[in-house]
Formats: structure tokens, C-alpha cells, sequence
């Protein structure tokens, strides 16, 4: 559990010598944008900007990145560090070899492939961790190791339970108690507006996220046709691969299909009204 008095953010924790080199983790998202648009403003250092791309984001996403390392090389001649997946999302879905023997056992007995994770799941979540959170830590780690890194991370102050205690690690927007209405506010009033993705969704994550609501499908269909064509592409060949268990089912109750069927029956009754 983090303590807010225990590992307070205090500037001088970046401007002293207690460190010799300033990471942050750049996710995207509205949070982590604003601490980095504040700490540019409040002239703290910033020796590395540390993003995971998992192939997956939304194209105003990829340009927001792009935005905010134009104004990190302009205001301080660095660019983001991107990490990627060297193979990438479908490889990982698709077609990585199984290892273990019990799951290459529990998939022949079922008859199924032996190649590729399917869908991610709850148990399962293995996009997150491959292509962000692996990715990410072991970098963060020797940073840690080789230079001495504080690292920074941006949680906002009304989630405050997600931080740790790690005298590595400060959270800026917690010290700073900027909630996440406010930091979205902060990147708004800076000319960053995600290409309005969050006037449309509730969170700017993978547009192929198997986690979504029903009703951010229902707007990814809407609003992003292309990424939903491209979703159901996924969900045909996830279902002939790995049949209709967890593996090849997008959500519990639903495939795609049956949700495009669903979606365009309700655009079909609301056109009768």
C-alpha cells in the first residue's frame, strides 16, 4: 500500500543530487501526459520519456505520442524512448509456439492449436504484460540499476491505492493532488485533445481490447469502422483457430459477429422510431 507521507514528491527529490538521472513512464493516456506537460513547465529534469507501443493504439493516439515528442525534443532535445514487442500483438494471438508442457497437453486433449495465446482473458492477460508492463520494467530496472534512475510515474490523486512504496519511484500527480478530471483538463488547456478520443470513449486503451464495455464497442463501430472491420477480421480467425471456448471467444457472452449482428439490429429498430 503507498503512503502519501512516506514518499512525498517533493521537487527537490529531482533537482538534488539524491539521483543522477529522471525517467518517466509515458502510457498515453491523459494522467501520464499531464505530469509530463507540468514537469516541462516547472523546468524539473527529465533525462528519458519511456513508452510502450503495442501496435494496437488508436491512429489519434500514435499521433498524440507524436505530438508530445515534438514538444519534448523542442523543450529539451530528447525523444521519446518507444518500446516494442519484437514480434508484435498478432504474432503473440496468433501464432508464438506453446512451451509448457501442461498447456501443449491441456490444447492437443482439446484438440485445439498449438500456436498462439487467443484472446487475452482475466486469468490470462498476457497483452499487458508482454507488450507493456515486461517491456517497460526492464527498462525501468536498469535504469535503475546503471544510472541511479528516480523514476516517475503519472497516477492521478483519486486512484493513489495503484502507487508503491519504492524510494526509486515518486507519483507526481499524487503529491500534486491533480485528480484525473483535472489532469484531462491540464491537457486540454495545453492544446492536447487526443484527437477527441476522450469525448468519445472512457478510456484512450487498445482499440482491440476484449475489456471494453459493450456500449465503447458499440462507439468503436461507429466511430472507428475501420478498427472494426479489422476487430471482426481478428475474431473470425481467433474462432476458427481456437474454437469457441475462452481462446477464441472475445468475451464471455459474445463474439464480434454476434455483436455486429446486435449493433445493426439496434441501429435497424431505432431507424423505425
Amino acid at each position: 500500500m503507498f503512503l502519501p507521507g512516506l514518499f512525498a514528491f517533493k521537487e527537490e527529490d529531482i533537482t538534488g543530487n539524491c539521483n543522477d538521472f529522471c525517467s518517466i513512464s509515458l502510457s498515453g493516456g491523459k494522467d501520464s501526459t499531464a505530469m509530463l506537460l507540468l514537469m516541462l513547465e516547472k523546468g524539473l529534469p527529465i533525462d528519458c520519456v519511456i513508452y510502450a507501443d503495442t501496435g494496437m493504439e488508436f491512429p489519434e493516439m500514435e499521433a498524440h505520442i507524436g505530438k508530445l515528442d515534438e514538444l519534448l525534443h523542442r523543450e529539451r532535445g530528447i525523444h521519446v524512448t518507444t518500446l516494442r514487442h519484437p514480434r508484435g500483438f498478432d504474432y503473440l494471438m496468433f501464432d508464438v509456439p506453446q512451451q509448457q508442457k501442461r498447456a501443449i497437453d491441456r490444447r492437443i486433449a482439446a484438440g485445439q492449436s498449438l500456436t498462439g495465446y487467443g484472446w487475452p482473458g482475466l486469468r490470462v492477460r498476457w497483452c499487458t504484460g508482454q507488450l507493456k508492463t515486461h517491456l517497460i520494467s526492464k527498462e525501468v530496472n536498469r535504469l535503475k540499476r546503471e544510472k541511479n534512475a528516480l523514476h516517475l510515474i503519472g497516477i492521478a490523486a483519486d486512484e493513489a491505492h495503484r502507487c508503491k512504496d519504492d524510494p526509486h519511484e515518486r507519483y507526481p500527480l499524487v503529491e500534486w493532488g491533480v485528480t484525473e478530471a483535472r489532469a484531462l483538463q491540464i491537457c486540454y488547456d495545453r492544446g492536447f485533445d487526443f484527437g477527441g478520443l476522450y469525448k468519445i470513449y472512457r478510456r484512450a486503451s487498445c482499440w482491440c481490447c476484449p475489456f471494453q464495455r459493450i456500449d465503447e464497442l458499440r462507439k468503436l463501430r461507429k466511430h472507428h469502422p475501420e478498427l472494426w472491420a479489422r476487430l471482426r477480421d481478428m475474431d473470425h480467425r481467433a474462432r476458427a483457430q481456437f474454437g469457441p471456448g475462452p481462446l477464441g471467444q472475445f468475451k464471455k457472452d459474445w463474439s464480434v459477429e454476434q455483436l455486429e449482428e446486435r449493433f445493426a439490429h439496434e441501429e435497424k429498430e431505432a431507424g423505425k422510431q
